[in-house]
C-alpha cells in the first residue's frame, strides 16, 4: 500500500469507503496512481499503466475540476475540501498533511521562473492563490482570496492581495 495514499485517507471520515462520496479522493487517487506508475520499471507494462494513468487524468480533472500533475512532489495526508477549480502546477512542491479548498491556484507566473515549494501542515482557505517561486513555511495559513507573491516564514497567517501576514507564531 502507497504510505501517501494510507496518509490521505487517514484525513478523511470513512477511509476507503469515502472514494464513493468524496470527488476530491479520485483526484488524489489518480495522482498517487500516477506516482507509482512513474517508479515502475520501463518497458510494455509501465508504457500501458503510463496511457491509463493520462485517460484517468484527463477524466477526473474534467468531472471534478481538481488538476494535479503526476509531476509535481505532493506529500502523504493531503485533503482536498469543496472540489473544484483547484489546479496544481507540475514543478510544486508540497508538504505533508496540507489542505486545498475550492479555487486554489498553486503555480507560476508564465515566465518559465518557478512554482511554489510548500511545506507541511499548510492549509489554503478558498480561492488562494500562490504564484511564482515563492517558499510557504510549514504550519501556515493561507486566507481565503489571499494572492501570495512573496515567502511566508513558518506559523504565520498571511491574508489579502497582495497577501500580508497577519499573525506569526510565537517562539518561547
Amino acid at each position: 500500500m502507497d504510505q501517501d495514499w494510507s496518509a490521505d485517507l487517514q484525513r478523511i471520515d470513512g477511509g476507503s469507503r469515502a472514494l464513493l462520496r468524496e470527488q476530491s479522493l479520485w483526484a488524489i487517487w489518480v495522482y498517487r496512481f500516477g506516482r507509482r506508475v512513474d517508479h515502475r520499471p520501463d518497458g510494455f507494462r509501465k508504457k500501458m499503466l503510463t496511457r491509463w494513468y493520462w485517460f484517468l487524468h484527463r477524466a477526473v480533472e474534467t468531472l471534478t475540476g481538481i488538476g494535479l500533475p503526476k509531476a509535481s512532489k505532493i506529500g502523504g495526508g493531503l485533503r482536498i475540501w469543496h472540489f473544484g477549480g483547484i489546479f496544481v502546477h507540475p514543478e510544486v512542491v508540497m508538504g505533508d498533511n496540507c489542505t486545498l479548498r475550492q479555487g486554489v491556484t498553486l503555480g507560476d507566473k508564465g515566465n518559465g521562473t518557478g512554482a511554489p515549494v510548500v511545506g507541511n501542515n499548510v492549509d489554503f482557505g478558498s480561492g488562494a492563490h500562490v504564484i511564482g517561486p515563492v517558499r510557504i513555511g510549514n504550519d501556515v495559513k493561507v486566507g481565503a482570496l489571499a494572492v501570495v507573491v512573496n515567502d511566508v516564514p513558518d506559523g504565520s497567517t498571511v491574508v489579502g492581495n497582495p497577501a500580508r501576514i497577519v499573525m506569526r507564531a510565537t517562539t518561547i
